[in-house]
């Protein structure tokens, strides 16, 4: 038997100490897996554990857990860690790519963006994206959103990118159809948030869809919603 084999990575830990172990080891399999990278004013890139109070802080508002489906309220700082250590598991898999969103100048946390259910046979994903309250309004969403769309065609090769987003939240519409994507149905009573059955709207982008519409921006003539501001309230 090797050496290697009589001696596991994390020696003979037990419990909470091994589990917080193979998450850091997770975690540092993602950032360098995982690419950060640049739009205009913003950095997407992986989060890291340092992030959690601030994630905490930001997707513990209850103006933000009302219209997304996977965050709850109370939100926990608990939550938080386990949440960013989820993220690695989902990435090493292959199954989806969540990047934290920050602004340049200040360097400041302000909300994610991401692609879930990554399926490579049908060369398509699911776009979610949430900016925190105090940052609505200046156009993040939007910038974020399609800095996701270029990751997802460019580094993942996918031909269609979708979304949802709640009924009575057409602000996060508004930032999807801004970055292109069009309207493909309602799903009645899709999902339940807090004991209601919700109606949601899907929407949705292709590939061709995406490099026309990057042709029309160059030679500036891109739609008037691609081109226009940020809605007051983004998060999907």
């Amino acid at each position: 038997m090797s050496t290697l084999a009589k001696e596991p990575i994390f020696g003979e830990l037990r419990g909470c100490e091994w589990m917080w172990r193979w998450r850091a080891f997770q975690l540092l399999s993602v950032t360098t897996i995982q690419p950060a990278f640049e739009t205009e004013r913003l950095r997407l890139r992986p989060f890291v554990l340092g992030d959690a109070p601030v994630l905490q802080r930001l997707a513990g508002r209850r103006e933000i857990a009302d219209t997304t489906i996977a965050i709850p309220h109370p939100y926990s700082l608990k939550m938080a860690e386990e949440w960013i250590c989820e993220q690695a598991c989902w990435v090493i898999g292959g199954k989806s790519v969540v990047f934290a969103v920050e602004r340049k100048a200040d360097v400041q946390l302000v909300g994610a963006v991401g692609l879930r259910n990554i399926d490579r046979e049908h060369a398509q994903a699911e776009m979610g994206f949430w900016v925190g309250v105090e940052w609505w309004g200046n156009g993040d969403a939007s910038e974020a959103a399609r800095g996701a769309l270029c990751f997802g065609f460019g580094q993942l090769g996918l031909n269609r990118i979708y979304a949802h987003h709640m009924v009575r939240n057409p602000a996060s519409g508004r930032v999807l159809e801004r970055i292109g994507m069009r309207r493909e149905g309602l799903l009645r009573q899709r999902v339940r948030k807090w004991g209601v059955f919700e109606d949601v709207v899907l929407l949705a982008i292709l590939r061709a869809d995406w490099v026309g519409d990057a042709a029309a921006e160059r030679h500036g003539s891109a739609p008037a919603a691609v081109r226009a501001g940020e809605d007051a309230s983004p998060r999907l």
